[in-house]
């Protein structure tokens, strides 16, 4: 099954993002994308 996720920005907390990811996999899902509030590509991180 799948599940939907935010992704929000490491250096400013900005939640830019969401996707979907597999419910069986434990770990949080990080991706590198671009951030319109630092105006650079930087690490999104799944929040909780």
């Amino acid at each position: 099954m799948r599940k939907k996720v935010i992704l929000a920005c490491v250096e400013c907390g900005s939640r830019n993002y969401s996707t979907m990811k597999n419910s069986t996999s434990a770990e949080r899902l990080e991706m590198k994308k671009f951030c319109k509030t630092c105006n650079s590509h930087t690490n999104h991180r799944e929040t909780k």
